[in-house]
């Protein structure tokens, strides 16, 4: 049989196969889209979407830099406290990076133990003391900082003020990590896995994370599925106008100490431990799960389970993870009891 007639057999063997399989498998929409439509998925937050240059960016979380820019597209947000009790984020991004965050502020010394979990990271933020500036050269990232990016690409919003203004022109700041030839890394395995269910929790309705000057409530939207996020008391609003939500939310009890570097008016930075273990609930499904974390090394990711051992996975969407020391306070779901405001 000649190589052309081989061919064409083998070619009508697979039509033949694949007509079968659509005809008589009772899932076969499933194995269509599994063999036709395969959709990738970002590694952090489990969404479709790319894995992409990973691009970590310090945010002010005061009240006077509300409504912030650009969280929404964020993979995982991390809620750290800083001098005085308050809080800032870090913002990783993969999956999709906005044109616009901020407000950016200045990066502290437990970034960098946080940050070597996802390899070198573009690291954007608006300064750092000079003490601290040795600290970031020799960590495993690449710095972006505004320090040496021109105004064109750390831009000052006219509607806000100092030092509440800077924004980041973040599509400018990857065109430049793509024209300089910038390698980045992208994601790797997080620690966690994602599931669609989850059976294991107890029902909530709300959840109050706090810090010394500082706190957040999540409350759970059964119509939306998802937990919308206040700030300081009041609906955690982004500048487009829409409640911040999470569909994994995070609360990680860590050891937060004191650190060698101090703000310019004598405020103690605090010195956050990521890497070790300790316990911890995962906030997903209208419920909280008691859990215990692990990090063994800096460049290894948090892994979650239950006290018994099992693992504990996330539901896939965006996810913000609050590094407290403090426990929470939740509220217990009631029969009857009315849903959250939708926005």
């Amino acid at each position: 049989m000649s190589f052309k007639k081989s061919f064409v057999a083998a070619l009508s063997l697979l039509v033949v196969f694949t007509g079968i399989i659509f005809l008589i498998v009772p899932n076969g929409s499933s194995i269509r889209s599994s063999i036709f439509n395969q959709t990738e998925k970002n590694l952090l937050s489990g969404v479709p979407g790319k894995n992409g240059p990973i691009l970590a960016v310090k945010i002010d979380d005061t009240n006077m830099a509300h409504p912030q820019v650009g969280l929404e597209s964020a993979d995982i947000i991390y809620i750290e406290q800083v001098e005085g009790g308050l809080t800032r984020l870090a913002a990783i991004y993969s999956s999709r990076i906005p044109q616009l965050i901020g407000p950016i502020r200045s990066a502290r010394v437990s970034d960098l133990e946080l940050l070597a979990q996802f390899g070198k990271v573009g690291f954007a933020y608006s300064g750092a003391q000079s003490k601290f500036r040795p600290e970031i050269e020799s960590a495993n990232l690449v710095d972006l900082g505004a320090q040496s990016k021109p105004p064109t690409i750390y831009t000052t919003d006219p509607n806000r003020i100092q030092p509440y203004a800077m924004i980041l022109r973040a599509d400018l700041l990857m065109d430049f990590v793509s024209e300089k030839e910038i390698a980045l890394s992208t994601p790797k395995d997080p620690g966690w896995s994602f599931a669609q269910d989850f059976e294991k929790g107890t029902s909530i309705s709300s959840a109050h994370v706090s810090w010394p000057a500082s706190s957040y409530d999540v409350s759970w939207s059964s119509q939306n599925k998802n937990w919308q996020l206040s700030h300081n008391g009041k609906p955690n609003l982004s500048a487009s106008g829409k409640v911040l939500t999470a569909d994994t939310f995070v609360i990680q009890i860590v050891t937060i100490s004191d650190s060698i570097y101090h703000d310019k008016v004598g405020g103690v930075t605090p010195l956050i431990a990521s890497v070790g273990t300790g316990i911890g609930y995962i906030l997903r499904d209208g419920k909280y799960i008691q859990a215990r974390w692990n990090r063994p090394s800096p460049e290894m990711g948090t892994q979650w389970t239950t006290p018994e051992g099992a693992e504990i996975p996330f539901k896939a969407g965006a996810i913000w993870i609050a590094l407290t020391d403090k426990a929470p306070r939740f509220t217990e779901k009631t029969e009857g009891a009315g849903d959250v405001a939708t926005k």
